[in-house]
């Protein structure tokens, strides 16, 4: 029963809960500080002497710089990405506009997650990531200066941009022909990606298939409107969809339908095209009878109550995604019925994280110098997590790999590549074992590389006074 494996928490139990999740906040001011930032340039190329500069720069460095240039003038980026480590290197650009759950802080302020997020890029993918931030804050600011940013960098991570800037600035780079490398949001399509991992393995759980299931999205920002078209293409029927923005259900007669037209293109699609049943009003009425909610809204508990659990379709599937507090306490959702919990966090099971995500993905798209990142594209990333924690068993505490699963960034990285060349966006061919190998070596290269510089104490132990997560 329920109630017996998921007993109600006590509030000393509670409080616990809460002491443990403010510990990480804690621990990061003085760990930042202790370390003047997370992430450095170090050398990766062979310097005995002096002399050597003479090949690293110049005389010597002349010779590959006119060969870049007259492969450009034939129109090839071959030679830059042959002699440079333009091939493994991803911009991590933002504006500070809505970082996290703190909203507009701006760029400088936005920094520790943009470094923290290239620190990731390294350590799960190997990817040499830089954090890029930009007092450019207009859609095609951001635009042009991404442009401006390309000759430097194999591709792009636009990272915490307000809605609903960011999905113009996305769509328009993709879009741009001029761009010759991949620009990926991850607060939409990493999201995406990662929540279409765990719905695919919660459907095979509680026997229910992606065309037949009712999905209502509690929220309507960047990363539920993501989700709601990277499900769509993989089976869910947009019309067995709902979306609920801070007003209410979309529907085509709600009384702002012309400012979401104009302003929110991108809900004004699913107001018109989703919820077939032509429901009104809020979340009560909206997820009666509904197979899953996906909440990405804010970080309240009480934005789902139990009492809409109650009224879901039977085994129902509850992924409350805002961080750092969900919109309902796991705990609750199960004592109310729900089949499966899922949340952002790492301290409760089925964590929905984009870090499992996006050092896979990109390992894969550059490995075979892709031009874009597609759908489909992340796609194939959401089904290798899917089958990752699929090989290890599913269990409803058990939908996705947890982070220090290896295995899923390798096996993103393949298929990510894969499906790059069969779509005709890769530069180059590799076979799945080249892929692979790469992807395998690259990865264990980095956790190695700062596992010794903590041995040899390059990385210093933080100060022993400090608590332990």
């Amino acid at each position: 029963m329920v109630d017996e494996e998921y007993p109600l928490l006590t509030d000393k139990q509670v409080e616990e809960l809460k002491k443990k999740a403010e510990l990480p906040a804690k621990l990061a001011v003085a760990l930042h500080k202790f370390y003047q930032g997370k992430i450095e340039v170090i050398p990766k190329c062979k310097i005995e002497g002096l002399k050597d500069f003479a090949i690293w720069y110049t005389p010597g460095v002349a010779k590959p710089c006119k060969l870049i240039q007259e492969d450009m003038q034939k129109g090839s980026l071959n030679a830059a990405y042959e002699y440079t480590n333009k091939w493994n290197t991803v911009a991590v650009v933002s504006d500070g506009s809505r970082v996290l759950g703190l909203g507009n802080i701006g760029p400088e302020a936005g920094l520790p997650v943009m470094e923290g997020k290239a620190l990731i890029f390294k350590y799960l993918g190997g990817v040499d990531a830089f954090p890029v931030c930009t007092n450019a804050h207009e859609p095609e600011d951001i635009i042009q200066f991404v442009k401006w940013l390309q000759p430097s960098f194999g591709g792009i991570n636009l990272e915490d941009i307000s809605h609903p800037k960011c999905f113009e600035v996305l769509d328009k780079l993709r879009e741009d022909k001029d761009v010759k490398i991949p620009v990926w949001h991850d607060d939409q399509q990493g999201t995406a990606a990662i929540t279409l991992a765990g719905l695919i393995n919660a459907l095979k759980i509680v026997g229910k298939k992606m065309d037949e299931i009712k999905v209502v999205l509690l929220g309507a920002g960047a990363a539920n409107i993501a989700i709601a078209r990277l499900i769509s293409k993989a089976g869910v029927k947009v019309e067995n969809m709902i979306l609920l923005d801070s007003k209410g259900v979309l529907h085509p007669n709600r009384e702002d339908r012309f400012l979401l037209k104009e302003k929110y293109p991108q809900k004004w699609y699913y107001a018109t095209h989703g919820n077939k049943e032509g429901v009104t009003g809020g979340l009560s009425e909206a997820i009666k009878g509904a197979d899953v909610i996906i909440a990405c809204s804010q970080p309240k508990p009480g934005m789902i109550k139990k009492e809409h659990i109650k009224s879901m379709a039977e085994n129902p599937i509850v992924f409350a995604l805002a961080n750092p507090i969900p919109e309902i306490w796991p705990w609750e959702a199960l004592e109310a019925g729900a089949a499966i919990v899922a949340t952002g966090r790492s301290d409760f099971d089925n964590q929905i994280n984009n870090s499992l995500g996006f050092p896979g993905i990109f390992r894969g798209t550059l490995d075979v110098r892709a031009y874009t990142i597609t759908d489909e594209m992340a796609m194939a990333a959401a089904y290798a997590i899917a089958e990752v924690a699929e090989e290890a068993g599913l269990h409803p505490d058990r939908i996705v790999p947890t982070m220090e699963d290896r295995e899923v960034y390798i096996k993103e990285a393949v298929a990510v590549g894969v499906k790059a060349m069969s779509q005709g966006v890769a530069r180059i061919k590799r076979t799945k074992d080249e892929l692979y190998e790469m992807a395998y070596r690259l990865i264990n290269r980095s956790c190695s590389l700062v596992r010794n510089l903590m041995e040899n104490k390059f990385i210093p132990p933080p100060p022993a006074d400090l608590p332990q997560l």
